[in-house]
């Protein structure tokens, strides 16, 4: 998300770099560019005037610090307006848990914008933070909802209620609380079925299962990918059941990002969840300043972190920190740590993150870890004896055209493999270096792409 939009800002920020001093001139210049970039990724007319009528008025305002060029004191001002846009740098998503459970939350939006599935991540979410979660599927109109609700509930973890004889979805949700309460559960999702919001039958439904299980949060699940149209949705869904927040679905699928910039000026409900992937563990907190960072080519290290202690245990990465600085890695190591990886998003998403290589993810081609090429790694390395593995150096050409043969690769991937090894573990050495004299390792990571 954003990628089209991070380019086009961060043209116009390169622009600046050249010039001594903010001027008239070159301010009004560089807002207009910046009004087109956000119009071009389907921001909402509104919101993209008055925002960069507050980044003019900040610039042609500002003093700009001799420790600073004009175009850092640009960027400055549009990370804090964008910021802003987004919710805010003092707010910081939560669900409100209630003092007696279960905490009962509605899920509601249009047709395909990935509830089944939000409520499934959401679900796991909750499970990762030790509570018991039940899900109840009240979708009666679509063919195999209740069969998609009970698969990612196995996913997440979670319980599922159904009753597939009914076809009155208030009196569904009202037993589903009912059950969830005599399991001692403590959140329950209903999960609805999509609506238009000029469908009056179905809005009508809707309310009613408000009004029948009187839910703590009741959230819209936005489509990134409809832009505009998820706003406008998302407005009357709000008229109509008075929205707690919004959850951005399908966020891995869009390059404009125009619905998340809008979607929290447009309702005045905030963002607190994107879903950043298929996967049932690809759902994060929203919060405005990582997005903020995101979107201007300036990482995301806090995120980073988090989804890396996820997937790796302390013990873990102290073993790996040790060896690094004694041996280097070897190809056990390199599964390892690319099987994290993928627990961990696409290694594209990841290196978004680590700032000052935002801007410079369209130099490096195609980074994506997808399954097919994390297949084609894992079978060459399991084609290695354990001594292989453990000792890259002694794989001579014929070893290379043996482990080529038992994994069906080519003798040039293993080539390639053995030639990565080799990088990451320069990489790690010169990361080690840099971190040890106190200097930013994201410069040792840009050199590696060099």
């Amino acid at each position: 998300m954003f990628a089209d939009l991070s380019d086009k800002l961060n043209g116009v920020f390169k622009k600046l770099r050249g010039e001594a001093r903010l001027t008239d001139k070159n301010i009004v210049s560089a807002v207009k560019e910046v009004r087109m970039a956000l119009l071009e990724a389907d921001v909402n007319y509104k919101v993209a005037k008055d925002f960069v009528a507050r980044v003019e008025a900040r610039a042609l305002g500002a003093e700009v610090l001799a420790s600073i060029t004009p175009a850092q004191q640009f960027v400055k001002i549009v990370n804090d307006e964008l910021t802003e846009t987004l919710g805010g740098a003092n707010y910081t998503p939560k669900v409100h848990l209630s003092s007696q459970p279960p905490t009962i939350i509605l899920m509601t939006g249009l047709q395909g914008s990935g509830k089944t599935t939000t409520c499934g991540k959401l679900a796991r979410h909750f499970i990762k933070s030790g509570k018991s979660v039940m899900l109840v599927a009240c979708d009666i109109y679509r063919p195999a909802a209740i069969d998609q609700l009970e698969v990612v509930g196995k996913q997440a973890g979670a319980d599922v209620y159904t009753d597939r004889n009914s076809k009155d979805a208030p009196k569904i949700a009202t037993d589903g609380v009912a059950f969830a309460k005599k399991a001692a559960k403590d959140v329950v999702i209903i999960d609805t079925a999509g609506r238009l919001h000029i469908d009056e039958a179905l809005m009508e439904e809707v309310a009613k299962v408000k009004s029948a299980t009187n839910p703590h949060e009741i959230f819209y699940a936005a489509d990134a990918m409809t832009g505009q149209d998820a706003v406008n949705s998302a407005s009357e869904f709000n008229k109509r059941l008075e929205l707690t927040g919004i959850i951005l679905t399908k966020t891995d699928g869009d390059a404009r990002g125009g619905a998340a910039l809008s979607v929290k000026e447009v309702t005045g409900k905030p963002l607190v969840f994107i879903g950043t992937g298929e996967r049932i563990d690809e759902f994060e907190l929203f919060h405005p300043e990582r997005m903020a960072g995101r979107i201007l080519g300036m990482g995301d290290v806090v995120s980073l972190v988090e989804r890396a202690q996820e997937a790796m245990e302390g013990e873990d990465a102290e073993a790996l920190a040790g060896k690094i600085k004694k041996s280097g890695l070897d190809f056990e190591d390199m599964l390892k740590q690319f099987r994290m990886i993928k627990k961990m998003g696409s290694l594209g998403g990841i290196m978004k993150m680590i700032p000052g290589l935002g801007s410079a993810m369209g130099q490096l081609g195609d980074v994506s870890m997808d399954d097919k090429k994390f297949k084609h790694i894992e079978a060459m390395i399991m084609s290695m004896t354990t001594v292989e593995r453990r000792k890259p150096d002694l794989i001579n050409s014929s070893r290379k055209k043996r482990i080529a043969a038992g994994s069906g690769r080519s003798v040039q991937e293993v080539n390639r493999l053995l030639d990565q090894l080799s990088q990451m573990n320069k990489m790690m050495k010169k990361m080690t270096k840099m971190v040890g004299k106190g200097k930013d390792p994201s410069q040792a990571l840009k050199g590696l792409f060099k």
